[in-house]
């Protein structure tokens, strides 16, 4: 069975005002400190590291195969992150954009300073937090051809995890308003049928060539080849408030990725849909998250969100009932569009009259189960 890990940004706040506050390198010094504890002088806790931005913090789980353990992981990386962030006088939030006004803090060292220098507002603005799904494949080529398939559902896993609705104190009208920004990266977004790991690496490498992105690490499609393990890793989704969020999510990865490997095994073309569609259902699912129309995967015409994510399990479904995660996707789906997702959550708790500073309190409670 493939295995499946699980990458999520969280934003540092304070604990009373709801601020970012830009303290990333004393909560990372807090797991380096419990990490030697366990593990004597200079052990680090490679699970957490800095992001672009000091007002945030990433961690990344085990690779596992049970969505339960998966489960279990991420509640405890949340645990363990809002120990560290306590620490540095911080709490995390599972939101992908902050819904008060801030100024992020760019992280100390080459790279952030190169990428602040080229990109300028651009790099600046950039205080986005995503959860990245990483699915195991058994080769580039397996790997590329599933890229190829799995192109025109990407934008419906945006839309489940929508959870950013709020940006600089003000409602953008957007589910996921993290999609929008993070798309101002020239790297980001849908992309074309590759056809071949060759195409994909001469792409890749065509791109780094020019000058404009300083690496590999910087080619920030939608899915794309993992630089450091043998993974597809998918890359549309907001960092989700409640921890079963990105089990959902990694769910629906996994047997989107063994969906679209089965198809290259059997012959079967990917749908040559253009990467302008692609664009637009993008937006689209931006724009709506849950609460208003998608374009379908199969037809790129408008449907309703339901329609859209119930065609994408019923597009998985045999790989989901192979994996033993048939019932778990059906009850999270069905709690998702009846529940709503992180974005009308947070429209829901400003409604209660506080404030967005309760907003982000609140999903600070949410984020690690109170």
């Amino acid at each position: 069975m493939r295995s499946v890990g699980v990458e999520e940004e969280l934003l540092l706040v304070d604990p009373d005002s709801g601020e970012p506050v830009a303290v990333s390198d004393a909560a990372l010094a807090a797991a380096d400190r419990r990490a030697g504890q366990h593990g004597g002088d200079g052990a680090k806790d490679h699970r957490f590291e800095g992001e672009l931005q000091q007002e945030q913090v990433e961690f990344a789980t085990e690779p596992v195969t049970e969505m339960g353990r998966l489960q279990e992981e991420i509640t405890r990386c949340r645990e363990e992150a809002a120990r560290h962030a306590a620490s540095a006088g911080a709490r995390v939030v599972a939101v992908a954009t902050s819904p008060l006004a801030v100024e992020p803090s760019l992280s100390a060292g080459t790279r952030y300073r190169w990428l602040g220098e080229q990109f300028g507002v651009t790099a600046q603005e950039q205080l986005t937090c995503g959860c990245h799904v990483h699915v195991s494949v058994d080769s580039d080529e397996e790997g590329v051809a599933v890229l190829d398939r799995m192109r025109p559902w990407l934008a419906v896993l945006t839309a489940m995890s929508a959870n950013s609705p709020f940006w600089q104190g003000q409602d953008t009208g957007y589910g996921s308003y993290r999609s929008r920004v993070w798309n101002r990266w020239p790297s980001a977004g849908p992309v074309e049928i590759f056809g071949s790991a060759d195409r994909y690496h001469e792409q890749v490498a065509a791109m780094v060539g020019t000058g404009v992105l300083r690496d590999e690490g910087m080619v920030y499609f939608d899915a794309r080849l993992s630089a450091s393990y043998p993974t597809v890793e998918i890359r549309v989704a907001d960092v989700c408030l409640d921890a079963s969020g990105p089990v959902l999510l990694a769910a629906l990865a996994r047997a989107l990725v063994e969906t679209s490997a089965r198809a290259w095994q059997d012959g079967i073309p990917p749908d040559r849909v253009g990467a302008g569609l692609l664009r637009l259902a993008s937006w689209r699912a931006g724009r709506s998250g849950l609460d208003g129309p998608l374009l379908h995967p199969g037809t790129m015409r408008e449907t309703s969100a339901a329609d859209a994510v119930w065609a994408l399990y019923q597009h998985v479904r045999e790989a989901l009932v192979d994996h033993g995660d048939d019932v778990l996707v059906r009850e999270g789906i069905t709690r998702l569009l009846e529940q709503g997702n992180g974005a009308r959550a947070q429209r829901r708790l400003l409604e209660e009259g506080d404030g967005l500073a309760h907003v982000v309190r609140r999903c600070a409670d949410l984020t690690t189960g109170g």
